[in-house]
């Protein structure tokens, strides 16, 4: 994807307009609980500051619909992100107006602003271009470096685009690089690993999987809508009896492009869905009537990993059963060690994202051997559904320009 970067531009005295998403879950005594987001993104803000560059931090944080929460104030990550950046980090309790030009105009090179949350301000999230104008009024150059929000088309993720010199931010670039790698030009043979609990959440995704890699393995709950579909009964399993249609459509369409389906050939089955119950393996096609499929089974494991053996890329979304809830995470845990191990042996290329599909790679200890994990969510889904993303769409326009 040919947009500008930031990392190419001399940066030294120019004030960054940077949105970022800082958006970071909380513990109850009011400190950050998972500092991810923030350091990712002072990674890549840090060598910037040392060309002397000037920040200004655009963030939203929660869901305050358009009005002034203190309790979602962005004043909450000061200091967390003060720690990651190595730097002081001031602080303007908006994000537009006199006070934030002021404070903007005042900072010296190698300093760093963040604002009040955006979606504070009412046209945030109606993608108001006269926000997007006063926006503009804080920096020199606009730099995206959130994915994580590139499918929504807000004042600071899309219209500010067209108010200002735009740039995708080295975040950004990272994610885009790893993503197109991996689903657009990816090395072949291909493999896909597709779970989670519906078929129709994630209808789009498999219908452009599958036209775009050699192989798709499918798990978890939209394992068992296929299986039904081939008339296996699911006793208690969740499943969707009116998607059989749709598994009919994705089905044809991975035939016309010779991407083969896998689906778990037996299962582990339990007739209660708790920790430490008492599970049973039984054929694809032999769950009782008061059971459940809740993992893939052994042998539907051996055929997983020797798909990803072969395989020189391998995309990850959704687990292959109740991964949170043991004994019902083997699977999950095995095939992500198994994509771990050759992702470090240099074999493969693997990309991961979604929120459970981080969770459940964090729980096999496998994340950091992945090439990429991303941290987005639905930016991610809509990227694997081959939907056009606005933050992306506006970087683009602004190349052209």
């Amino acid at each position: 994807m040919d947009i500008p970067a930031i990392t190419d531009m001399d940066v030294s005295g120019k004030r960054l307009l940077v949105r970022a998403d800082l958006n970071v879950p909380f513990n109850d005594d009011g400190t950050v609980s998972d500092a991810t987001r923030i350091t990712r993104f002072a990674a890549g803000m840090k060598p910037l500051l040392a060309k002397g560059a000037r920040l200004v931090i655009l963030t939203h944080l929660g869901r305050p619909k358009g009005q002034r929460n203190p309790d979602l104030s962005t004043e909450s990550i000061r200091e967390t992100l003060a720690d990651a950046l190595g730097v002081d980090v001031f602080f303007t309790d908006t994000c537009v107006g006199a006070d934030a030009e002021a404070a903007a105009a005042d900072l010296g090179a190698g300093q760093a602003l963040l604002c009040q949350n955006v979606r504070f301000e009412p046209g945030e999230e109606a993608n108001d271009p006269a926000l997007a104008a006063q926006f503009a009024r804080l920096g020199d150059i606009y730099v995206n470096d959130a994915f994580s929000c590139a499918h929504r088309a807000h004042a600071s993720t899309a219209a500010i685009a067209d108010q200002m010199p735009a740039t995708a931010g080295p975040l950004m670039l990272e994610e885009v690089m790893a993503l197109t790698k991996a689903l657009e030009a990816p090395k072949r043979p291909s493999v896909a690993i597709v779970g989670g609990a519906k078929v129709s959440s994630k209808i789009s995704v498999l219908k452009n999987l599958v036209g775009k890699l050699d192989a798709v393995i499918i798990g978890g709950g939209m394992a068992n809508t296929f299986l039904f579909a081939d008339g296996a009964p699911m006793g208690k399993s969740l499943f969707e009896a009116d998607q059989i249609e749709t598994v009919r459509e994705i089905r044809e369409l991975a035939e016309k492009s010779g991407c083969k389906l896998l689906l778990p050939s037996d299962v582990v089955i339990s007739r209660e869905f708790k920790a430490g119950a008492r599970k049973q393996i039984v054929a694809n096609d032999a769950c009782p009537e008061d059971a459940m499929i809740l993992d893939a089974g052994p042998e539907a494991l051996r055929d997983f990993e020797a798909e990803l053996a072969g395989a020189l890329t391998i995309l990850w979304n959704g687990p292959l059963g109740a991964f949170e809830i043991p004994p019902f995470d083997h699977s999950t845990k095995m095939l992500a060690r198994s994509a771990a191990e050759l992702t470090r042996a240099g074999l493969a290329v693997s990309v991961a994202g979604g929120g459970d599909t981080v969770a459940a790679l964090n729980v096999a200890d496998a994340a950091d051997d992945f090439t990429y994990v991303s941290t987005a969510g639905g930016a991610f889904l809509e990227w694997l559904e081959g939907k056009e993303l606005p933050g992306l769409a506006a970087l683009t326009r602004a190349k052209a320009a």
